[in-house]
């Protein structure tokens, strides 16, 4: 029998001078917080997996961290986290916001950020770090020490790799990039790496392939929420993510050459696998249950990565996210994140008037965009989605965009389908765009296809009509705010 224990009542936010150095040092903050639940005694076959599913469906608005340890058949202190910075309070934990009362506040946090003039950090070189702990080289490499786990029942097998970063070099330029791509344990010493086409990591490994080589990589499946949600959101090519995960944290990260093809590696992260991904050994990857909520990509045959080091800490973490049908445990912070960057992409190509944007979580945070805007201009709110969905954030496996007026708040379900419900004219109001970018995660392609469509809805007012449209019926924000401050009690009873 497993067993858990709650951390105690949640506790006044704390406003840290810094932002964590690793991510023990987060589970520590996110611990003072009541934000985290140590659970002892569950297997890595489907259970934990199971865990984390009950509390997404139980607790979908804020669920906890879930810390896993005494795992049987493995070494205790040995522990596998889920969802570590999946919480309103954890993502602003993750970027040093202060305490925030919902969604929009994150999101503004973060445009604000951005538009307040955000540089870039390089990360810093260092000669150690806790990662260099412990190192199994070549033959003494055995993955099976892991507790890896088992997500879900038609899994193709255990993915140690769902929280990760994957760190390669660019054999042109020399760029590194750190993208987050899904890792399936093999065997002792092999695991398979499943890359979207057109995706950054995907682009280096064909230019070594191209010239006859393997493609260098180093895999951290153990690491800072920070460095995760950058490595898994749509940064222009050529940009190094250590750097920008360093401007977030207003400090370089530090960095370790690996051994074999001097990598940067995080000096602090739990774990970390060095090796080379095989052009001549092809096994079959997948399928797997990804954040769609389906099993679209199915089987496929992938490169194998031959794994000949290993890099942990003592007592090493491994860090998890579960996809599958939403919510689930990263799908709060990659809203987040995904919502902010697409608003900050919207107004560097010059659109105006924006008010707030969010990528719905039951959209996987990219198929389901809502922009709301307050009307300046007739076209605006047509331009606004046709831009929405072409800007790099908000382009990949994209399918619905929604233009609301600025009363609408657009992380509100029920909002967004009032103003669908009462703005929007089907005939006149939605444009449909085809040939945009896919992949084989979307569950409405056809097998070999990587092209979908997509809508650009129009629930505003119409421009034509804007002051002599039906007004709301709803009272003031004066009646109401005079309501609150002589009969807020009342909610409290």
């Amino acid at each position: 029998m497993g067993s858990s224990d709650a951390s105690g009542p949640a506790r006044k936010w704390v406003d840290y001078n810094s932002l964590h150095n690793d991510l023990r040092e987060f589970l520590e903050r996110a611990d003072r917080l009541g934000e985290v639940r140590h659970i002892k005694g569950a297997s890595w076959d489907r259970e934990m997996a199971g865990i984390s599913e009950m509390f997404g469906k139980e607790q979908p608005d804020n669920p906890p961290a879930l810390l896993f340890d005494e795992i049987p058949g493995f070494d205790k202190g040995y522990r596998v986290v889920w969802g570590a910075g999946n919480s309103r309070n954890r993502v602003a934990l993750t970027y040093g916001f202060p305490e925030p009362s919902n969604a929009t506040d994150l999101v503004r946090a973060y445009r604000d950020r951005m538009r307040g003039g955000f540089k870039q950090i390089p990360p810093k070189t260092v000669k150690t770090g806790a990662v260099l702990e412990n190192i199994d080289r070549d033959d003494a490499v055995n993955l099976d020490k892991f507790p890896t786990p088992r997500v879900h029942e038609v899994d193709g097998g255990r993915y140690l790799g769902t929280h990760d970063l994957v760190i390669m070099r660019d054999p042109d330029t020399g760029w590194i990039n750190v993208g987050t791509y899904r890792v399936q344990v093999y065997d002792k010493n092999t695991v398979g790496l499943w890359i979207s086409p057109g995706k950054h990591g995907r682009l280096i490994r064909e230019k070594y392939f191209a010239k006859g080589k393997s493609c260098p990589v180093a895999i951290s499946v153990g690491t800072d929420p920070l460095l995760f949600i950058t490595a898994g959101n749509e940064i222009d090519f050529g940009v190094d993510e250590f750097a920008y995960a360093g401007g977030h944290r207003g400090r370089p990260f530090e960095v370790v050459e690996s051994e074999l093809h001097g990598l940067p590696i995080p000096a602090h992260d739990e774990i970390v696998l060095e090796g080379e991904i095989m052009p001549d050994d092809v096994r079959t990857e997948g399928p797997f249950g990804e954040f769609t909520g389906y099993y679209a990509s199915g089987e496929q045959l992938q490169p194998a990565v031959r794994i000949r080091r290993v890099y942990h800490r003592n007592d090493p973490i491994i860090t998890t996210a579960r996809p599958g049908r939403p919510p689930h445990d990263f799908i709060y912070a990659k809203s987040v994140s995904k919502a902010a960057t697409i608003w900050d992409e919207m107004e560097k190509a010059g659109l105006h008037g924006i008010t707030g944007v969010w990528s719905h979580e039951a959209g996987g945070a990219r198929m389901f965009n809502v922009v709301a805007i307050k009307q300046m201009y007739p076209g605006h709110a047509r331009q606004a989605g046709h831009l929405a969905f072409a800007c790099h954030a908000g382009n990949y496996l994209g399918r619905w965009v929604i233009v609301v007026d600025d009363d609408i708040d657009p992380t509100n379900t029920f909002e967004v389908i009032w103003a669908l419900s009462t703005r929007c004219d089907p005939a006149t109001s939605i444009d449909v765009i085809g040939k945009a970018w896919s992949g084989p995660l979307d569950p409405m392609l056809p097998k070999g296809t990587v092209e979908n469509s997509r809508a650009v809805i129009d629930a505003c007012r119409p421009w034509s009509r804007r002051d002599s449209f039906p007004p709301v019926a709803e009272a003031s924000r004066e009646v109401m705010a005079e309501t609150y401050a002589k009969w807020r009690f009342l909610l409290d009873e």
